[in-house]
């Protein structure tokens, strides 16, 4: 089975293929399949833009099609950023400016005031309409300052207080099993393994 992944961020495709070549699937990337802009995501929630991505991907290149949309909310906030992390700050894909902006925001904030969680929505639709998706969160607190040099976005302010660390100075390997891709992930393949896909 090919399955064709929406997304053009190298760190999400290698994790992705590795999830896929484990149940057999050949996960490629849609850049390796066609030259096809990116939809604007209007949806108002993370499964909304997820399903919008994939649905769009899917007619265009005639296979399933795996999206992803995911984001922080810090309680303190709402559900802010929420979908709007990566253009938290105006910019799209940022990092530095969404940080600092997101610190700015916490200001008022202490200790367990400044809980917050990273969810990701995997969606995965196929050309004739049929549709999956599966949601993971990750629980932290937001801090006001940076540690760590791995991950991106948010993960050098995300701290996991059962580890002692942010989500930047996890190994890659310990990341992708706690991380709300992660576990969002795994969440969509044990429903494609009991719908026998």
């Amino acid at each position: 089975m090919k399955i064709v992944l929406a997304t053009h961020n190298a760190g999400k495709i290698r994790e992705f293929q590795k999830a896929f070549s484990e149940i057999g699937w050949d996960a490629v990337p849609v850049a390796e399949i066609a030259d096809v802009p990116e939809p604007e995501e209007t949806g108002t929630t993370f499964e909304e833009n997820a399903l919008l991505k994939a649905r769009y991907y899917a007619k265009a290149v005639n296979y399933p099609v795996l999206s992803d949309d995911s984001g922080i909310i810090a309680d303190a906030l709402g559900d802010r950023p929420g979908i709007y992390s990566a253009r938290y700050a105006g910019v799209h894909g940022d990092d530095e400016a969404n940080n600092r902006k997101l610190v700015e925001d916490l200001k008022p904030y202490k200790g367990e005031d400044r809980k917050g969680r990273y969810v990701c929505v995997v969606a995965l639709a196929w050309p004739d309409g049929k549709e999956m998706t599966a949601e993971g969160t990750c629980e932290g607190i937001i801090r006001d300052f940076y540690q760590g040099k791995g991950g991106f976005g948010y993960d050098p302010l995300f701290y996991l207080p059962s580890y002692g660390k942010t989500m930047a100075e996890l190994p890659m390997e310990e990341k992708n099993k706690i991380s709300h891709r992660g576990r969002a992930l795994r969440a969509l393949l044990d429903k494609l393994e009991n719908a026998k896909m």
